[in-house]
């Protein structure tokens, strides 16, 4: 019979990229580790990991079972969450990823601000603008930039009229010639964001029928969005960012909207899990605070309609640069 102790360790050291750092998360003996997964190995009757003295990677067989394994445990938790749900208080532990900008800056106060109403919910944040897996990274939840596509995840709208606004320090504009059109951002210093080796200088804007997409120029250019803000409020040049990430820097006067009769393109920020069955009171609780923080936030977003509603698709959610 399969233990679920040795499932457990295989998913971490899967994880994890080692038997070590399996072994020292749970507080075992390397060798421990490795006797577990021989067990699993045997009880299942193939080989999961191909080892080396300098490597450790799944084998294909390994590859297909880690998924299913992950279910297994997440689904013990869920059982366990909906058991302690006769309990008035939430507890449970929840891993969140979300972009580097809004993480920092928008999203930790918020989080810090939920544990303090929740004390028995653990949270552990990861923040970085690389896309998380939320298949094979682990991570229960993710926050989310970007449009939707399929019905591979589970997709739910935080501020679903989201989109990028054109920005700059009030110091900056009163020292350069004035921006009448997005045509005359070309002559600006834009302060620019990539990922994955992908710049994004394609700027988009439009004003009932008409729209206009633009090459921004500059020579400061980061993979880290929220140094690309951080340029802005010290007065470097403008950019071309996500209102949910300048909200704040705009209401306290750090920085100013450009353009603001021109929409830039729609950024939805979304909270995105993999599978229904991982909506836990916690997560359902999380999504609840966050959807009410964002709407407040969004209520500063020139030209959005008072009775804009969003909608909930259950999509995949393909990235969006969260510049």
């Amino acid at each position: 019979m399969i233990r679920l102790e040795d499932l457990t360790l295989f998913v971490r050291s899967a994880v994890l990229g080692s038997f070590s750092n399996a072994a020292r998360e749970a507080n075992l003996l390397p060798a421990q580790v490795s006797a577990a997964i021989k067990r699993l190995e045997r009880d299942l009757n193939v080989r999961l990991f191909a080892r080396s003295t300098r490597s450790l990677r799944l084998t294909a067989e390994g590859e297909q079972y880690l998924p299913y394994a992950r279910d297994v445990l997440r689904t013990l938790q869920l059982g366990h969450e909906q058991l302690q749900q006769g309990e008035q208080e939430l507890q449970g532990t929840i891993q969140i990823a979300a972009p580097s900008d809004l993480g920092r800056n928008v999203i930790l106060p918020w989080l810090t601000a939920f544990r303090r109403e929740h004390p028995r919910v653990n949270l552990r944040l990861q923040l970085s603008d690389q896309v998380t897996d939320v298949f094979r990274d682990p991570v229960d939840v993710a926050l989310r930039y970007g449009g939707s596509d399929d019905a591979s995840y589970i997709a739910m709208p935080l501020a679903a009229d989201n989109r990028a606004v054109l920005v700059a320090s009030p110091g900056y504009i009163a020292s350069h010639p004035p921006l009448l059109s997005p045509a005359d951002i070309p002559q600006h210093n834009g302060l620019l964001y990539m990922i994955h080796g992908r710049l994004f200088d394609q700027w988009l804007f439009s004003r009932g029928n008409e729209s206009q997409q633009v090459t921004a120029r500059g020579g400061l250019i980061c993979d880290d969005a929220d140094v690309v803000r951080r340029w802005a409020v010290e007065g470097e040049g403008i950019a071309y960012k996500s209102w949910m990430d300048v909200a704040s820097d705009v209401r306290q006067g750090r920085l100013q909207l450009l353009l603001p009769e021109w929409s830039g393109r729609s950024v939805p920020f979304n909270l995105v899990c993999p599978h229904r069955k991982q909506l836990s009171p916690v997560v359902r609780a999380l999504y609840a605070y966050l959807k009410t923080r964002s709407e407040i936030v969004m209520e500063g977003l020139p030209g959005l309609s008072a009775d804009q509603e969003a909608v909930a698709p259950t999509s995949t959610i393909r990235p969006e640069p969260s510049e």
